[in-house]
């Protein structure tokens, strides 16, 4: 595909095949500082983090564990662990 000055592209497919099984870490969200934000939603890659109940909830099946949410967390509620621990 050549794409032109000014082509409009589709968005990224990554909710059509469930990556999470690709990352060697996970974000793991403290529900005790998080407050919703949103921060984490909006730099999250993968579209992988939604708001509920006033706290971030992460969708495991397509999070690839880059860390860019725990690194945005301005409360520093999201913290990186290897994953299977």
């Amino acid at each position: 595909m050549k794409l032109t000055v000014g082509a409009v592209v589709l968005p990224g497919t990554s909710k059509k095949t469930k990556t999470g099984l690709w990352r060697a870490t996970r974000p793991v969200v403290n529900t005790k500082t998080c407050n919703g934000c949103g921060i984490c939603v909006l730099f999250c890659p993968d579209s992988s983090i939604s708001i509920a109940d006033k706290t971030c909830q992460i969708d495991y099946e397509y999070c690839k564990g880059c860390g860019i949410c725990a690194h945005e967390c301005s409360q520093k509620a999201i913290t990186m662990q290897e994953e299977g621990k």
